[in-house]
């Protein structure tokens, strides 16, 4: 497929054929889905605790003698019917991520961009290169109608353009080897720059 270049004014500055292997796919939500769970879960802290009745602070002593109360048997105050008492099988630390293959992660990406293609979201800039000054990237992105917007340069990203861009609500830039289905998936507009282009196909060729 074909798609113009542009620059960051807004000018135009060519053209480029794109890979139909890469951005010419039919988008399945469902390859989409497992690879979003997958970056999410994975992604996941798996901090959360409650304390168990061997970790909540309260006496060990037998609270009433065994026999002759006419109530239940109990030993401790700890116990979880108990208010205060420990937790049962309360949620413990551990990893939320679990297993997806590197194949079914390069389709998704894949996938990822052709949704973008199909739905007119995807722009190819001829660079991303600024001077550093915020106030002027931000009025060229405000021309070009980019409310919230994700970048993909090359190899590396221009020093100058990540200062500019750093105060800009809705930028963000990512090089090649940081592209992922859910922060394209999350932004109205995938901007791509020709030398991104160039990596990414080279990435899942």
């Amino acid at each position: 497929m074909k798609l113009d270049v542009i620059n960051l004014d807004g000018s135009t500055a060519g053209a480029i054929e794109l890979s139909e292997d890469l951005f010419g796919l039919e988008p399945r939500a469902d390859i989409l889905h497992r690879v979003v769970r997958w970056q999410r879960n994975k992604a996941q802290a798996g901090t959360h605790k409650v304390k168990t009745r061997s970790e909540v602070s309260y006496s060990t002593k037998k609270i009433y003698r065994q026999k002759g109360t006419g109530g239940a048997r109990h030993g401790s105050r700890r116990a979880p019917i108990f208010r205060k008492g420990g937790i049962y099988k309360g949620p413990t630390p551990r990893s939320h991520a679990h297993d997806l293959t590197k194949k079914f992660r390069a389709l998704g990406l894949r996938h990822a961009l052709s949704a973008k293609a199909k739905a007119g979201e995807l722009v190819v800039i001829e660079n991303a290169e600024a001077e550093g000054k915020t106030a002027s990237l931000a009025k060229q992105v405000a021309n070009l109608g980019w409310k919230r917007a994700l970048v993909i340069d090359g190899a590396s990203v221009n020093e100058g353009f990540l200062n500019a861009s750093r105060n800009i609500d809705g930028l963000d830039i990512l090089p090649t080897m940081g592209a992922n289905v859910y922060d394209i998936l999350k932004r109205d507009t995938l901007v791509i720059t020709k030398a991104g282009v160039e990596a990414l196909e080279a990435r899942l060729k």
